[in-house]
């Protein structure tokens, strides 16, 4: 069995942290997100997989090469102008031609592939959506399903007393390769807007499948630093890389990445991620902060709900508020502030 990874988007609503490098390289407790996926298709015996690129393609070539390191037979599919999400599959029909599974390489879940594709060949499924039951509805795709599964109606992201179904699309899906006559020839083409509403009217066997396994879309920042705190608390199935603390009671939880230096003093509470290489001053506090590698946090610099990404130096004294996020390669002077919510691109 064969996979498509979805690895060619911008991620412009997790910038600063995307100007360099492509969502699917945005690393989650010290790992580059795609790792995670790659893992989860191996996992269930796909190893046949190519990826989709366009945005800082170059980074994920160079990080993953053919796959072999995880246990893969990794192939690319390069797209000067971005096709959608159904148009970059049609592009590897080549290559998808027995059913297949796509998956999004920005997603961060431990999902039962094995059950979901049984359940797609039991229904005899042209297509089949993974759903996940969510709360936060108008956040997502809502899939509204009859009993037996078979998808009815689409409500993209309602108000959540509007909302006909706490279902909503992971962007996981199984396809039978008739579904290629659906998709027409090298244009930009999407399967939420255009190929899954088609198949409901000409009345398709198309599933929805709700699972139970933990699913986040790593969207935007709020979204990205809960994939940390879930990660780090254990509610998904996921390899950190480096040393995991457990703080009393279960309120501190702590990854401090290979190499990383500690000064004497420094304070955590919450969700903090240190990333390899960093070194963090004497007095240092450090709070629900994510750090990607080899950046300085100074004496006694207080670091609060925020990202900072990787090469930075945040000087002696500074204050970094609630919400911030500061791209690679950023220099802060000593005791400069920075206010809540505030973005800031990487150096040039």
């Amino acid at each position: 069995m064969r996979a498509m990874i979805m690895a060619a988007g911008v991620g412009s609503r997790l910038m600063p942290l995307t100007a360099e490098i492509p969502k699917p390289m945005v690393p989650v407790a010290n790992r580059p997100l795609m790792e995670n996926i790659l893992e989860v298709l191996a996992r269930h015996g796909i190893t046949e997989i190519i990826a989709n690129l366009h945005c800082h393609g170059q980074v994920i070539k160079g990080h993953f090469g053919d796959g072999s390191r995880f246990g893969v037979n990794l192939l690319y599919s390069e797209e000067e102008e971005l096709l959608g999400t159904a148009g970059g599959v049609k592009r590897c029909q080549w290559f998808l031609d027995d059913t297949f599974v796509v998956m999004s390489g920005d997603a961060l879940t431990d999902v039962n592939l094995t059950e979901l594709v049984e359940a797609h060949k039991r229904n005899g499924a042209l297509a089949t959506i993974a759903l996940r039951p969510m709360e936060e509805v108008e956040h997502y795709g809502v899939v509204i399903t009859g009993e037996n599964g078979l998808i009815q109606s689409f409500q993209e992201k309602p108000k959540r007393h509007e909302a006909l179904s706490n279902l909503v699309n992971t962007g996981i899906y199984v396809f039978e390769p008739e579904i290629f006559d659906y998709i027409p020839e090298e244009q930009f083409y999407d399967f939420g807007r255009q190929v899954f509403p088609h198949l409901v009217r000409v009345n398709a066997p198309f599933y929805g499948h709700a699972i139970a396994r933990y699913w986040c879309d790593v969207g935007d920042i709020e979204a990205y630093r809960q994939a940390h705190r879930d990660v780090l608390e254990g509610r998904v199935e996921y390899a950190v890389r480096g040393q995991l603390l457990k703080g009393t009671l279960g309120v501190t939880s702590i990854l401090i990445g290979e190499g990383a230096e500690l000064g004497r003093g420094v304070s955590m509470r919450g969700c903090v991620v240190i990333g390899p290489g960093c070194r963090i001053g004497d007095g240092a506090v450090l709070e629900d902060a994510v750090i990607w590698g080899d950046t300085v946090v100074g004496k006694r610099a207080t670091v609060t709900k925020s990202v900072i990404a990787s090469r930075c130096h945040i000087g002696s004294g500074c204050v970094v508020g609630p919400g911030a996020v500061i791209g690679s390669g950023y220099n802060l002077h000593d005791r400069a502030v920075i206010s809540e919510g505030t973005r800031l691109m990487p150096a040039r």
